[in-house]
């Protein structure tokens, strides 16, 4: 009777470890379901930024060859707008994201 006593308590701290085993499970699934979720989203943007990078890279080097051809359909505006102006530059952060367009 007092071997079956210890193996029943035995029989009951093993259960509690199981149901707190269980529920660490459940939770790291629910936590790699959300890292996987923001990996995706992550993934998708850096694919945008990429896309968005190579789409100003061919701007650019569209517009140094209009410059270099001189085809330029308003002398004035060039004039008047020097390539140091037409960016700027926060100074925390020069990536790309950080440059905006100056209104003359």
């Amino acid at each position: 009777a007092e071997k079956n006593l210890k193996l029943e308590e035995k029989i009951t701290v093993l259960q509690q470890q199981n149901e707190e085993l269980r529920a660490r499970i459940e939770q790291n699934t629910i936590i790699t379901r959300q890292l996987s979720e923001e990996n995706a989203n992550l993934q998708e943007y850096v694919e945008k930024e990429v896309e968005e990078k190579k789409r100003l890279s061919r701007t650019n080097e569209e517009l140094l060859w209009k410059l270099q051809e001189g085809d330029v359909t308003s002398p004035k505006k060039l004039a008047r707008t020097s390539p140091t102006s037409l960016y700027q530059c926060s100074s925390e952060d020069s990536s790309p994201a950080k440059v905006r367009t100056l209104r003359q």
